[in-house]
């Protein structure tokens, strides 16, 4: 505050030892010579060494400064009125260039804070597409080793089992129905087990109420898989029929309720799909720990990426601590929503 405060008097400063010689030069090039050009030096350096305000006042000194030069040098008025009006007009010179001066600045400042936020929006997508690839990579690898592991398993089961049928039907030697049995149980685990698969790669059916349903799903087996108590509630909602859009918010659905679990122990988990004036409002809330000051600031990879995602189709997405204990994630589709609406909604 003190170095400022030095800048603005050296500044001020400055500008009145110009004022002082562009005064002087008017009194002997005399009054039918214009210096209005001369007049703008002390205010421009008072604005940009010392501020707006400042250069306000000088505008009023360059004024005063021009009208006593011209009467000094031998100018006359027929009236007291010429003079003062003269020195408005001055003024509002001074004035007008001053607030150009000070709205190109503005603008400038503007357009570098625009350029600066870009940049780092552009940074932090480039991160996070990085990320989401990292996270795919992580996925595809851990579906290769469900395949090679499980499912290669059961299906080496199959071949073996059937390799050992066909043998004995070669040989016409009895087969035993239980052997039978149980291959025919290990082919339909095989069948549950590559549903599954598939329904975790593509999640959400195509049709208005894909979404609804797939969130459903998930819901009860978030509750089968980790033994907790996971309801999802839905009212009427608007149609969502972009597959892309729908698969973004079922992964915002389950990396939240994700967190909820792993790092805030909770026990109840509620899923919602609704509806405020033609926006989608989907919102996961847990009785869980809540979040530590660290993961508040959205610093967590899986925080980052929930509201990438949601950037990605044109939402907003927020998450805060309830007052009563717990978490409550909210992903709004569209841009619309009233404060109150909002308010609402995370109440």
């Amino acid at each position: 505050m003190a170095t400022r405060q030095k800048s603005q008097i050296k500044g001020m400063l400055g500008g009145l030892g110009l004022l002082a010689i562009v005064g002087y030069l008017d009194v002997i090039t005399g009054y039918k010579v214009s210096v209005l050009i001369f007049y703008l030096a002390p205010i421009i350096y008072v604005f940009k060494r010392a501020g707006l305000h400042l250069g306000f006042v000088m505008t009023g000194l360059a004024a005063l400064v021009w009208l006593f030069a011209d009467i000094y040098s031998g100018d006359t008025y027929s009236n007291f009125i010429n003079p003062l009006w003269n020195a408005g007009i001055r003024l509002s010179i001074f004035l007008l260039v001053l607030i150009l001066l000070s709205s190109r600045d503005q603008l400038q400042r503007a357009v570098e804070k625009r350029t600066e936020d870009l940049r780092h929006e552009m940074a932090e997508r480039s991160r996070l597409e990085k990320e989401l690839l990292a996270i795919t990579e992580n996925e595809q690898r851990r579906i290769g080793r469900d395949l090679h592991d499980s499912l290669g398993q059961q299906l080496t089961a199959i071949a073996l089992g059937a390799k050992i049928i066909s043998k004995k039907v070669a040989n016409k030697s009895a087969i035993e129905p239980a052997s039978v049995e149980r291959l025919v149980s290990i082919a339909e685990d095989s069948i549950e087990m590559t549903r599954r698969i598939a329904r975790n790669l593509d999640p959400v059916e195509f049709g208005t109420d894909g979404l609804a349903m797939a969130l459903s799903n998930l819901a009860i087996h978030i509750s089968q898989t980790f033994n907790i108590n996971c309801k999802f509630e839905s009212s009427e909602t608007p149609a969502t029929n972009e597959p892309q859009t729908n698969l973004h918010l079922y992964r915002i659905v389950q990396e939240a309720v994700s967190n909820a679990i792993r790092h805030g122990q909770a026990r109840n988990v509620i899923i919602s799909l609704d509806s405020v004036r033609n926006n989608l409002l989907l919102a996961v809330t847990d009785d869980g720990q809540g979040m530590s000051a660290t993961s508040a600031k959205n610093t967590g990879m899986g925080l980052r990426i929930m509201k990438y995602r949601a950037g990605i189709i044109g939402g907003i997405f927020e998450i805060q601590n309830l007052p009563a204990g717990g978490t409550r994630a909210v992903c709004i589709l569209n841009h619309n929503v009233s404060p109150t609406d909002q308010h609402d909604l995370q109440n």
